[in-house]
């Protein structure tokens, strides 16, 4: 299959993704894919380096005519999400990814593609390739950890970079030009719990939420998809209040900056309450598909009775840990009143893990508004709180503020225009783009952010369309065509 991708237009991209794609990339994990890409510098006799933090700079001369432009930083971040199915066989720390073609788009089998930010990366590695696209002089960034704390980002030093203008590559909808992002801050709550004896005459069922769509937990949260850590309290909340239900323990979720598509949950009930509760589960069930059915038509609600579990949680814990979950926030919690139909903050109840007398709660919360990210922030760490748990805030980012004024929005705008017979929209996006940290200690950047179009990053869904990277790789050659001349 990585023949039929490498045979796609435009070459020098596909190819370059192919490479990419074959090293083993997940965030925090990122060893292989610094050395491949260091190695890759060095064989271009670039000047190739790493910075304390492991970002990889790759600097290349500018293509001659073009010495007087201002000298570009294009970035990119190495690391990609790593997610699948429960069905699919995959190791993401051996195996490379596994893609093939479906019409326009490009998929992997199974997993996240890597298309994000990985079709970036692949770009910035064709144009150091090349010997016939002329250009000023470049400072390639590659950062790592952008998916899971931009530590990269965060712990890049001023006066390592040399250019002027920053173009990341690490949007998702190629008809936007991106001059704001939001930033983020990951909450965490946790306590331990006592475990008691599972009671004499009780029955062991498992619970599981599966099927959902998932996605991007900025990008995607406001299009009412289901998080199946909020499925799963509903389901166990029923049960609880209606035929005392136990939890034995719950495993739901996976990274933070995915909205959950499944969740797991061993429970016990009393043996006379078997046939009662089973009914109203599925009665329950059905309300819960009915008010998904156009977002999530492949949501899977199953009760399966299971071995009894030896021990269940504390009834006093327990109750706290439903009705805090219930009350924590989850999605949408304010609309931007600055820019049209911009998500300003919002919440991903992301982790949710219950198991051998220790629980853990994991969120991640952004907002492009500094004081309304710690207002939700806060407003979930009463939540947690109330019910004992210890809550810490780790992580946070500050977010980009958009500059409509700035010289590189002016020039891509015009290209877009020109190349497409429309203006492109000018957007600020609720997602954690790197440029908003890189810019603390780069003051004086001019940034912006566009790439090809990808659907269903973060999720086995993931995809990349093939005449959009067209475009893409079309839009930035011209790009690079014509960046200002230095003052």
């Amino acid at each position: 299959m990585s023949q039929e991708i490498r045979n796609l237009e435009p070459k020098a991209l596909w190819n370059k993704f192919v490479d990419l794609n074959a090293v083993p990339r997940p965030s925090k994990k990122e060893e292989r894919v610094i050395e491949f890409m260091k190695n890759f510098g060095t064989s271009l006799g670039l000047e190739t380096f790493e910075d304390e933090i492991r970002n990889v700079i790759i600097r290349k001369p500018a293509t001659p005519g073009m010495e007087n432009r201002k000298t570009i930083v294009l970035q990119g971040h190495l690391d990609m999400v790593h997610q699948k199915n429960n069905d699919t066989n995959f190791d993401f720390l051996t195996q490379g990814i596994d893609m093939y073609v479906d019409g326009d788009w490009v998929k992997a089998k199974g997993t996240t593609l890597g298309a994000d930010n990985g079709l970036g990366v692949a770009a910035i590695m064709a144009i150091l390739e090349s010997k016939d696209i002329p250009h000023p002089a470049i400072d390639a960034l590659f950062t790592i950890d952008e998916e899971t704390g931009m530590t990269g980002a965060l712990n890049l030093k001023g006066g390592v970079l040399k250019g002027e203008i920053l173009l990341n590559l690490d949007t998702e909808e190629d008809d936007e030009i991106d001059i704001g992002c939001a930033g983020g801050v990951d909450v965490t709550a946790t306590r331990s719990y006592n475990e008691e004896e599972t009671p004499e005459g009780s029955v062991g069922y498992t619970i599981t939420v599966k099927g959902l769509n998932g996605g991007h937990s900025g990008m995607d949260i406001h299009k009412g998809l289901g998080n199946a850590n909020k499925i799963m309290n509903r389901l166990l909340f029923d049960g609880f209040e209606n035929f005392g239900l136990q939890i034995a323990e719950i495993s739901g979720g996976s990274l933070r900056n995915a909205i959950p598509r499944e969740s797991v949950a061993k429970v016990i009930v009393a043996a006379m309450y078997d046939e009662a509760f089973v009914f109203d589960m599925q009665e329950v069930i059905g309300d819960i598909k009915a008010e998904f059915k156009t977002m999530e038509p492949n949501l899977t609600i199953e009760i399966v009775r299971s071995d009894l579990p030896s021990k269940v949680m504390d009834l006093g814990v327990q109750e706290g840990l439903l009705r805090s979950i219930y009350a924590a926030h989850n999605g949408v919690y304010r609309m931007s009143a600055d820019m049209e139909d911009l998500v300003e903050t919002s919440n991903n109840i992301a982790r949710v893990i219950a198991k051998n007398g220790e629980i853990s709660i994991q969120n991640l919360t952004r907002s492009s508004v500094e004081s309304s990210k710690f207002d939700l922030a806060n407003a979930l760490r009463s939540a947690y709180e109330l019910f004992g748990c210890e809550v810490e805030f780790g992580g946070s980012y500050p977010g980009w503020t958009p500059n409509p004024k700035s010289e590189i929005v002016d020039v891509l705008t015009s290209i877009y225009e020109k190349q497409n017979g429309d203006k492109p929209k000018v957007v600020a996006c609720h997602a954690g783009l790197e440029c908003g940290i890189l810019g603390t200690n780069y003051p004086g950047m001019d940034m912006i952010s566009f790439g090809p179009t990808i659907h269903g990053a973060h999720s086995p869904d993931e995809r990349a369309s093939i005449s959009s990277s067209q475009k893409f790789w079309k839009f930035l050659l011209e790009i690079l065509a014509n960046i200002p001349e230095k003052k």
